[in-house]
């Protein structure tokens, strides 16, 4: 039996996962997420999909997030029809997500055409609320270390990642005629010590492993998160409004986790804290119903009330309420997705507060590059929403320590717990440096054969089996 991969995404880049396997006869796709950041990557969305659509015969999904998950509608709607399989929190948590960026296309489509600002005389969606909702017969739900019976000799198992709710790190098992093959591909890992989520799972073998390498060339700078939060908080609010992009799932519930944790022991003051993303406050409920996924069902809080029933946590539900929030001058902390700020209503915050000098954007992850994230980061004076050149004045604030990715010694010592080597391993889901850089270290510390691919290489990983 042949077995080959292609990079079909996050090959030098941290977005567009998609990874494609000939495993025999069979087609298999390992996630299938959008590309975001710079146009030249988010232009791939609109092309051809590499391979025809229906040709693939099952996808399997680590987890829920957008550049892991968001392409799939796009795929039925060219043909693809098979099983979709991935863990039940991933799973509810999908079906959010993918209505929300479906929904999102459909309104920034309109509002370009409203504005003129687009170069189409018809702006139109990659797909629509209808599209996102044919995926939804087509997931099959399996539990933590449940075997999947993919086809007659090809087995997968999941194992959990952390990361966000339901991530998983996923085993394929090929038996051939004569060998027994596996792949393991990590998805995103989490940290080993995330306030919410459990540390991921160490395994200990694998003939080839395809690992992410987001933080692959550098430490997380800020270990003591709530001291750098609190000094920030403390220094925005006096005189102006701290925003947040963050990212609906996981990165939203670990800034709720830290605020309220802070105004509890006193290190900032108990002030007003918005969550504007109806997402996010859907995603917030799900959390609740999955409790023993996380550390949160653990009842941390003296009081024993979930971490987001909180006085001072108010959700913003409707477009009104989101708009009045503009009337705001100082002491308040508004959190709004996208965290790269690449859509969504922190788009219409950001119009409305970068221009002003008393406020402050905090960033709480990483930025691609080419994202308006990354601009602001790298501290562009101007940024342009909705077509417009906005002129930044305001405060741009940077904590790297809420990253629900391991970082360059998490990835390194969770290689180090597999007792059979692999034969393989191929760094994915890393910008070039990033990638580079956790290669180089972990060919000289550990011995590995290091692969980096790039967009669309082909590997033979096994032949013959």
């Amino acid at each position: 039996m042949l077995v080959r991969y292609k990079a079909l995404g996050a090959a030098h880049s941290v977005t567009g996962s998609r990874h494609f396997f000939e495993i025999g006869y069979f087609n298999l796709l390992l996630d299938c997420g959008l590309f975001q950041g710079e146009k030249e990557l988010r232009l791939r969305n609109w092309d051809q999909f590499p391979v025809e659509a229906s040709k693939i015969h099952a996808i399997i999904l680590s987890h829920a997030h957008i550049d892991h998950s968001g392409y799939i509608p796009k795929l039925v709607k060219e043909g693809f029809n098979g099983p979709i399989y991935c863990t039940n929190a991933t799973a509810e948590l999908l079906k959010i997500m993918l209505l929300d960026s479906a929904k999102l296309q459909e309104e920034e489509a309109d509002w370009a055409f409203k504005k003129g600002y687009s170069k189409h005389e018809r702006p139109m969606p990659l797909y629509t609320e209808k599209d996102a909702e044919m995926v939804f017969p087509l997931l099959k739900t399996v539990d933590y270390h449940e075997e999947i019976q993919v086809n007659e000799f090809i087995t997968s198992k999941f194992y959990n990642a952390g990361h966000i709710l339901g991530a998983a790190i996923t085993e394929l098992t090929i038996q051939g005629e004569s060998q027994k093959k596996t792949i393991v591909y990590s998805g995103d890992l989490g940290r080993q010590s995330d306030p919410i989520m459990f540390p991921p799972e160490k395994l200990k073998r694998a003939d080839i492993l395809f690992i992410e390498s987001t933080y692959g060339d550098r430490e997380s700078v800020s270990r003591d998160v709530g001291r750098e939060f609190s000094r920030i908080i403390n220094e925005s609010c006096e005189e102006g409004c701290l925003v947040i992009p963050a990212f609906s799932v996981g990165r939203t519930q670990n800034i709720l986790y830290y605020l309220r944790k802070l105004m509890e022991d006193g290190s900032i003051r108990k002030m007003p804290v918005y969550i504007d993303s109806p997402m996010a406050i859907s995603v917030t409920d799900l959390y609740k119903s999955y409790s023993a996924m996380h550390k949160l069902g653990m009842n941390e809080f003296a009081d024993k009330s979930s971490l987001f029933d909180y006085p001072h946590f108010n959700y913003v539900r409707n477009r009104e309420q989101s708009a009045g929030l503009n009337e705001i001058s100082k002491n308040a902390i508004l959190i709004s997705a996208s965290g790269m700020c690449t859509g969504g209503r922190i788009l219409h915050h950001l119009f409305h507060r970068l221009q002003k000098e008393n406020d402050t954007v905090m960033l709480v992850g990483y930025q691609a590059e080419g994202s308006r994230g990354r601009s602001l980061q790298e501290g562009k004076e101007f940024i342009k929403i909705f077509g417009q050149e906005i002129n930044v004045k305001c405060k741009i604030e940077l904590i790297q320590g809420l990253s629900a990715h391991a970082d360059q010694s998490e990835l390194v010592d969770w290689l180090r717990e597999f007792s059979e080597k692999p034969k393989n391993i191929f760094f994915v889901h890393g910008e070039a440096d990033s990638s580079n850089a956790l290669g180089k270290l972990v060919e000289e510390k550990l011995s590995l054969n290091v692969n980096i691919p790039f967009y669309l290489e082909t590997f033979e990983l096994f032949n013959g089996i």
